[in-house]
């Protein structure tokens, strides 16, 4: 594919939407002219929506971990057929809030289970396809959870104010998630970069970008 996917990965609170939306702003800038995709998942088509509701919203333990996942990897199988591979396709640069790492740490190894299942649901439903770069943005879990405490109370009376199930699961689950992810960038060193996250917005839009400058292809 001639696009350009980067993924945003890391726990609640980290920041992952804030640096998508600093980081689009900067290629729209750089690159006039050039198609910039923001997406979020689990979401990005109608379908895809639909199973978020059912994902994010409701009690922490209304769902087992295998039908979590297959959920997830069904909503991303929808998003990828239909939004992010047609638009790499196109030669878009394709910047996602999360992608199969996420069902990887949150379904695998957050429950120390094995992602070898996982890996080839994946490959069922989309193929080979993963980021050109992915930005693990690291904080500790519970100023994670503090935060996207915070957000909740700022958005009172929006949707997505109800978008609490995963927050809800506890700290000893999230602090798993904080260490399944640095697990998973140490197993993929070449795509995965971590970025502290645990200072302000401005300091992980730094880091950021100066990872981008460096490793962007020369032809983009």
């Amino acid at each position: 594919m001639s696009g350009l996917f980067i993924t945003f990965e890391g726990g609640e609170g980290s920041g992952k939407s804030t640096q998508i939306r600093l980081l689009e702003n900067w290629f729209s800038e750089s690159y006039p002219g050039r198609e910039i995709l923001k997406t979020r998942e689990p979401g990005g088509t109608p379908e895809a929506e639909l199973i978020r509701d059912i994902l994010v919203t409701g009690s922490a333990e209304k769902l087992s971990v295998e039908a979590e996942a297959l959920l997830m990897i069904a909503s991303r199988t929808e998003h990828v057929q239909k939004v992010i591979a047609p638009a790499l396709q196109r030669g878009a640069i394709v910047l996602c809030d999360r992608f199969s790492d996420s069902t990887l740490v949150y379904q695998g190894l957050a429950h120390d289970l094995a992602i070898d299942n996982l890996v080839g649901i994946h490959e069922f439903g989309f193929g080979d396809l993963r980021p050109d770069l992915t930005f693990l943005m690291d904080v500790p879990a519970e100023l994670g959870l503090q935060r996207a405490g915070q957000r909740q109370i700022a958005e009172g009376g929006q949707p997505s104010a109800a978008e609490s199930r995963f927050e809800d699961k506890g700290i000893e689950f999230h602090q798993r998630v904080r260490s399944g992810f640095l697990a998973l960038a140490d197993k993929y060193k070449e795509r995965i970069v971590i970025i502290d996250a645990s200072q302000s917005a401005e300091h992980s839009d730094l880091q950021v970008k100066k990872h981008i400058i460096n490793k962007l292809p020369d032809d983009l």
